[in-house]
């Protein structure tokens, strides 16, 4: 396959209609391509189907109306599932064909997708991503790619829908790698938002004025600047859930044993993040760690 050729491929399968997903594919849609749509709920995609896309009944069947297929599900077990299944993208596949994951996942299992794919002539990407559910609805998510160049340079048309910032990084699995960084780099940093509002929750400071004052400095961020003013709000609703999270700490931890690395800070992060999930936040936004840590101080945040 050439960059020539799968620039050519115009029909578009979308696998995934979750807080993301269904942003992203309508961004897809909105663009004039061509899209074929699979959803284990069906309902999640009826408005995708509104949007114009065709509803297939399995993933199977959107890659065999597909060039190219992308996949956005929940855990490295679905994303098993869905591409290499009975009933997966790769068995509906035919060599010249492109199949991207953006789910955040084991890159183990990035690299055998991609010899797995390779042996039917099909060229696989893994591309996760950054940015949540806001990133998601105004297209300027971060997209981290690992695989064949040439068919990450053939899908540019896409990847601008989707995102401001895509970076190749290498081989198959290094797309997956690069978003480990990320999720250590947040981990830690939504601790420190956290407990920074704790600590201003208790010293009576106008936390708004806070976060307007510190935003500014060196302490700024993207949780800082995105999810402080959500947690003042009592808005916990997921951008990212809290139990998807964990589920990439704990890909980052098992991937940080292997490369012999000790990271106690990601270690805390998990630790603190699974005691929110036990709490009953598992289906909250990853902002719901304010919650669990407040109630190690017997702050009831809900109530301030």
């Amino acid at each position: 396959m050439t960059a020539t050729s799968a620039a050519r491929m115009s029909r578009l399968g979308w696998i995934g209609a979750g807080v993301m997903g269904r942003s992203m594919c309508g961004h897809l849609l909105a663009a004039g391509f061509a899209v074929s749509v699979h959803s284990r709920t069906r309902a999640k995609a009826d408005p995708l189907v509104e949007q114009g896309a065709a509803w297939c009944d399995s993933p199977r069947e959107v890659a065999e109306a597909s060039d190219v297929v992308f996949t956005m599900v929940g855990f490295p077990d679905d994303v098993r599932q869905v591409i290499l299944g009975a009933d997966g993208v790769l068995a509906g596949s035919r060599p010249g064909m492109i199949i991207v994951d953006f789910t955040t996942s084991r890159p183990a299992l990035a690299q055998e997708i991609a010899a797995a794919a390779a042996q039917r002539g099909v060229t696989s990407l893994d591309a996760p991503v950054s940015g949540g559910d806001i990133g998601a609805r105004e297209a300027r998510l971060s997209i981290m790619v690992g695989g064949d160049r040439a068919a990450f340079d053939a899908l540019m048309p896409c990847w601008q829908r989707l995102g401001k910032t895509i970076v190749h990084h290498g081989p198959p699995g290094a797309g997956q790698h690069a978003k480990m960084v990320n999720q250590i780099l947040i981990a830690s940093n939504m601790v420190g938002l956290c407990e920074a509002l704790l600590y201003a929750h208790r010293a009576e400071l106008d936390p708004e004025k806070v976060l307007a004052s510190v935003g500014a400095g060196a302490a700024g961020s993207w949780s800082l600047s995105n999810l402080g003013p959500r947690i003042l709000a009592g808005d916990f609703a997921p951008g990212f859930y809290i139990e998807h999270f964990l589920k990439d700490l704990a890909i980052a931890l098992e991937e940080s044993r292997r490369m012999q690395l000790a990271l106690p800070g990601l270690a805390l992060a998990e630790q603190l993040y699974r005691a929110a999930a036990a709490q009953g936040y598992a289906r909250n936004g990853t902002q719901a760690l304010q919650l669990a840590l407040a109630h190690l101080s017997n702050i009831d945040w809900a109530h301030r």
